[in-house]
């Protein structure tokens, strides 16, 4: 059988090909081996998210840990991430399954894992869990879920219904609903489409329909995939924020009154600076390695600890249960902060800026010159190189050898490996190149002072590297 691996935020692979019904019931079996090592009578929620196959798959998982002495609480119709990370915690299982794929094009899908403290499984346990996929295969019950309801072996919830129950404690929606500056949402088709409808009704909303293969188009939050919602904003005076989600509603992207893309590293700033300055709230910062240097200069001007963790939200998640953490972000779009669940949450870390705006009677774009003015202006780019594995491993390699000691005019001052290698140009700004744990992918990272120059750093570094 193929060997199952888990990336940098679970296991993914194309469906039909990789993924399949019979090796989701081995991630399975192995999971249910792995808890039963330290609970006596172990539960598992399972939810699933609007990709092909997500219903069978998740039925699958719950029959063979059902099969297997786990007790399932199985999630009723699609589901977000952040929900099941939720449910997890307020049901008190001892973990959690997402059938997601993330923002991965449509025809995959994947299996995530989720701790009892309502966050990413940790790096250690998930290769615990790893270890005991069994080599060949396990048997998968043909009989009906019927069967293990009725033996109390698996029960049906509305994660939904308890996920929006928690937004309407915790957010006015009737004055984010009267407010002068309306908000668009952008669902991507993914699992987040029947939350902003719900609580939010004066939303404009764009893709929230049920499409699994996502008209083609990969649901991740970029401004490339993105443009409908764009030409939105752009285009209709009344709306100040356009808000889009990913395919399991854990990333987030944001769109000023013009229709101009407002990235994660931005998101991050504005956070910081609404929950420390506005909100008076304190605790240490947590990023990814390929998060912008200016939060460092932004919790620098406010005395707030920094540290900088490897790619992927479980190392960050780890920190906000152990630490006293204001903020956790990544440079992709996942961000959890202080209050939540050390989970990122594209809803609600959406709503969370849209009460910015309320508060403050600013718009998305004069709180982004606010964050200028303490750390200054720069604009971020990335670009994603489908490449062979040869030529992407070929490329890594030199990186990794020192090869490159600049990229046309940008001289390297400095380098960094935490994870991938950070490279520190001579002109104030850095690129960064990591190849993908998921896909076939060489992502190269870029900030500058300008969109000019970001775009001039991509297009040198490719010219370097190919």
């Amino acid at each position: 059988m193929d060997i199952i691996k888990f990336g940098t935020d679970g296991w993914r692979a194309i469906i039909a090909k990789d993924f399949t019904v019979q090796n989701v019931g081995r991630v399975s079996f192995a999971l249910a081996s792995w808890l039963k090592q330290f609970h006596q009578s172990p539960v598992v929620l399972i939810g699933h998210d609007c990709r092909f196959g997500g219903n069978l798959f998740a039925e699958t998982a719950a029959g063979v840990l059902c099969d297997n002495g786990v007790k399932v609480l199985l999630a009723k119709g699609f589901v977000s991430t952040p929900m099941v990370s939720f449910g997890v915690k307020q049901m008190q299982a001892h973990q959690g399954v997402v059938i997601t794929a993330s923002h991965n094009p449509p025809d995959y899908n994947g299996y995530k894992l989720k701790g009892p403290h309502g966050g990413p499984t940790s790096p250690a346990h998930i290769a615990e869990v790893e270890a005991l996929i069994p080599a060949t295969a396990v048997h998968i019950p043909g009989q009906s879920l019927d069967t293990w309801e009725a033996q109390g072996m698996l029960e049906y919830i509305n994660l939904e219904q308890m996920y929006i129950e928690y937004l309407r404690s915790r957010f006015d929606f009737q004055k984010l609903g009267e407010a002068p500056y309306k908000l668009a949402y952008d669902a991507m088709y993914g699992a987040g489409q029947e939350v902003i409808r719900k609580v939010l009704p004066s939303a404009v909303l764009l893709h929230c329909d049920y499409n699994p293969s996502f008209k083609g188009t990969a649901p991740e939050p970029i401004h490339k995939n993105l443009t409908e919602l764009s030409a939105l904003m752009a285009n209709t005076p009344e709306l100040k924020v356009g808000l889009a989600t990913d395919g399991d509603a854990d990333r987030i992207g944001l769109y000023d009154e013009d229709g101009n893309f407002v990235d994660a590293h931005h998101i991050i700033l504005l956070l910081i600076h609404y929950l420390h300055k506005y909100k008076k709230l304190d605790g240490k910062v947590v990023i990814a390695f390929s998060v912008t240097d200016r939060v460092k200069k932004m919790c620098a001007e406010y005395g707030l600890e920094v540290e900088v963790t490897p790619i992927g939200f479980k190392y960050i998640s780890e920190k906000m249960v152990t630490d006293d953490v204001l903020l956790g972000g990544e440079e992709s779009g996942g961000i959890a902060i202080k209050g939540h669940i050390p989970e990122r949450d594209g809803i609600f870390d959406g709503l969370v800026i849209y009460e910015y705006m309320m508060e403050t009677g600013k718009t998305l774009k004069e709180l982004c010159e606010e964050i200028y003015g303490i750390v200054g202006r720069f604009v971020y780019e990335r670009n994603d190189l489908l490449l062979q594995e040869e030529q992407k491993q070929r490329i890594m390699k030199e990186a990794s050898e020192g090869v490159y000691t600049s990229f046309g005019k940008y001289a390297v001052d400095r380098v960094e490996t935490v994870d991938g290698i950070k490279y520190h140009l001579n002109n104030g700004g850095w690129m960064m190149l990591r190849a993908s744990g998921t896909e076939p992918v060489l992502r190269i990272y870029a900030e500058g002072n300008s969109k000019e120059e970001a775009l001039d750093i991509l297009e040198s570094v490719k010219q370097r590297i190919l």
